[in-house]
């Protein structure tokens, strides 16, 4: 458990699987209802985030009584949007923040744990991608110090649906070697 001021992080558990499924759904809402096509309610279930906790890490964001302010999914590799690539990254997803519950800069602090967890890692890099179609997205990733490391324009959703996503990068000060 890692407590950042008035947010506790702690990696999630089969038993939050469920929590965080409807944390996606709420997230899903509120962006499609600012006319973002990005996420959908319903295409991430609880089976989706324990498969995560068993291949990667999910950490929750929590506040001093235990409410949910967010959360992340940290990947050791990305191969479909990536490619196959040497072991120098963690890979952020589904950045989740609980609108009505979370103190302000609770999503870049989501983003500083995020980082902070691959660094420990020895890792250099922290990568996510943002879909093409969200330029304030994107703003905020590179008001965060994120940089265009390439674009993937044929991501497919759930849904079976294709867009593009904006691959980005950030350096973490770590050399590997």
């Amino acid at each position: 458990m890692i407590i950042d001021d008035d947010i506790v992080f702690r990696p999630a558990e089969d038993q939050d699987a469920g929590a965080l499924a409807e944390l996606y759904d709420r997230t899903a809402r509120w962006i499609l209802a600012r006319g973002i096509e990005q996420w959908k309610p319903g295409d991430k279930d609880a089976a989706h985030f324990r498969a995560r906790m068993r291949d990667g890490e999910v950490w929750l964001a929590t506040d001093a009584d235990g409410r949910l302010c967010g959360a992340y999914e940290l990947w050791w590799s990305d191969e479909e949007a990536w490619g196959v690539q040497p072991p120098v990254a963690g890979y952020v997803h589904r950045l989740m923040v609980e609108r009505g519950a979370a103190p302000a800069g609770t999503g870049r602090r989501l983003l500083d744990h995020a980082e902070r967890r691959i660094a420990a890692t020895g890792r250099e890099r922290a990568r996510l991608d943002c879909v093409s179609a969200n330029p304030r997205l994107l703003a905020y990733y590179q008001d965060a110090g994120y940089r265009v490391a390439g674009e993937f324009p044929h991501k497919q959703g759930v849904d079976g649906r294709i867009y593009g996503v904006v691959l980005l990068e950030k350096p973490l000060g770590v050399s590997v070697g």
